[in-house]
């Protein structure tokens, strides 16, 4: 690996990039793959959301992920339980839109209409299990939302939905308008995006004045960028070029790589094929080589900091020649094991990525998989993963990372699980009874609910194929005084930037 990386580097010196490091207050951000919306209602996704949220469009409350402040405001300045599941938000005053309009209440309404119509499909509402939401515009800078089944954490769940004016239409935009502190300046697809510092903004003033972000695949080019000074921030890179302790900062990544099982197709039904795939699979193998050293085997979809989180569970050991026992025996039974198995992963998802799944689908065909690796682009990639499913696919595993930095599974076990949750690949009515009770209940009650699934889903339904908690590196460029946070893969607020 040294020497790739060496030949990288060399590839670099004699194929100059343009120069893209800004002066002044000017910074150049290089991710690590392309923007293929800039709808403010899929800022969730965190290939959309780095860009998007916060920057442009802001939510109602705004989770502290760098302190111990808890919920904070953003666009509501508080809010208050009236009980009956109605929560009421005091908006903040004076606040314009980047067109210069003005936001109100009626703005909050519509955002969440829009998002949530069947007329456009968007992401956040993914996040809010089977709740329906009301609203009540009391006057300009007072909203009542109603939650049924009451929703006890509602002013949480409202750091989902990003604002936008009520005359925005009801389809994907190329051009957001928002309350944030920056405004969309240019799109050229494929090669930048470039945000410019509103001047009017609510708040207060942000140091950067202009981001320009621009993609490059490899881990390796995206560290020398910032060496070099063509770029400030990398928020991804890869352990092997993180060798520099004065500009690469490791931090706990909130993302939880897994293998999404499509339970309605022969092989994948029988549970003996599910737990033969978990125990062909030694994670072991790949911490400290494709994996950096500090990622941790997960048995749940969420991270160990989450509510809920049940420490009894013990990870399915590696055991090749026990999964092989079990195709066997479920062949034995009429069970069609031979069928190809189609592997599906998401390009420069994150570093190695290909590597690791070349090596997942080498240890499944190892203990008797039939295997077929498909590579996909990110639009193409949630083109599979999200329902309705394409019609005439084969079975389907499909590697995927889930973030969930908000610390409760409500925000994860819907739209993961449920029968009609749109990225689900199975229904249990017991699991849709658990999702239900836990998403309702308030305290220790809640806990155990959300343990209580954890363990269900992982031990008895064999679920899924849980992988990884994922650990995340980033280079920074000296002069750039900011640090990645456990929320840095899915937002990356330039406001929180600053110049030493």
């Amino acid at each position: 690996m040294g020497r790739k990386i060496l030949l990288v580097g060399t590839a670099l010196a004699l194929t100059p990039l343009p120069a893209m490091a800004q002066g002044n207050n000017e910074i150049t951000i290089v991710l690590n793959e392309e923007v293929d919306l800039m709808e403010p209602c899929m800022a969730t996704r965190s290939n959309i959301g780095r860009v998007v949220m916060q920057n442009i469009n802001e939510t109602l409350t705004e989770l502290d992920v760098q302190g111990d402040e808890g919920l904070m405001p953003r666009l509501a300045e508080s809010w208050e339980d009236m009980g009956e599941g109605t929560w009421r938000f005091h908006l903040r005053q004076g606040v314009t839109f980047s067109d210069g309009s003005t936001f109100d209440a009626e703005d909050v309404k519509y955002s969440f209409e829009r998002a949530f119509s069947d007329q456009i499909t968007c992401e956040s509402p993914r996040y809010f299990a089977d709740t329906d939401l009301s609203f009540e515009v009391v006057d300009e800078h007072t909203i009542d939302i109603t939650a049924a089944p009451v929703q006890p954490i509602l002013p949480l769940l409202m750091t989902l939905v990003t604002i936008v004016p009520s005359d925005t239409p009801v389809e994907f935009v190329r051009e957001p308008i928002g309350t944030g502190p920056y405004v969309l300046s240019e799109w050229n697809v494929g090669q930048n995006i470039i945000l410019e510092r509103r001047d009017d903004y609510w708040g207060e003033a942000p140091e950067v004045t202009k981001a320009t972000y621009v993609v490059r695949g490899e881990a390796a080019v995206r560290a020398a960028m910032v060496e070099t000074g063509e770029a400030d921030i990398a928020p991804t890179i890869s352990d092997v070029d993180a060798d520099n302790p004065e500009t690469d900062f490791a931090y706990p990544n909130s993302e939880t790589l897994y293998l999404r099982l499509d339970h309605s197709m022969e092989p994948l039904n029988d549970v003996r094929v599910r737990r033969a795939l978990n125990m062909a699979i030694d994670r072991e193998a790949f911490i400290g080589t494709l994996m950096p050293e500090g990622t941790e085997i997960a048995v749940a979809m969420v991270p160990p900091t989450t509510l809920g989180w049940n420490d009894e569970i013990e990870p399915i050991a590696f055991d090749p020649e026990g999964a092989s026992a079990l195709l066997e025996e479920a062949r034995a039974d009429g069970v069609k094991v031979d069928t190809q198995i189609q592997l599906v992963g998401r390009t420069n998802n994150y570093p190695n990525v290909t590597e690791v799944m070349e090596a997942l689908g080498a240890m499944l065909t190892d203990v008797g998989f039939n295997i077929d690796l498909q590579m996909y682009e990110v639009a193409e990639f949630e083109n599979l993963y999200s329902k309705p499913f394409p019609e005439n696919r084969p079975p389907q595993m499909l590697a995927a990372l889930h973030d969930n930095s908000r610390g409760d599974p409500v925000f994860s076990m819907y739209f993961k699980y449920h029968t009609d949750g749109t990225q689900s690949g199975f229904s249990d009515p017991h699991v849709d009874e658990l999702i239900a009770e836990a998403t309702a209940a308030a305290g220790e009650e809640r806990e155990a609910l959300w343990s209580e699934l954890f363990a269900y889903l992982y031990e008895e339904k064999v679920a899924d194929v849980m992988l990884f908690h994922m650990v995340g590196l980033a280079r920074v460029a000296e002069h750039i005084d900011w640090r990645p946070t456990i929320a840095t893969n899915s937002q990356l607020q330039l406001s929180e930037i600053s110049f030493k």
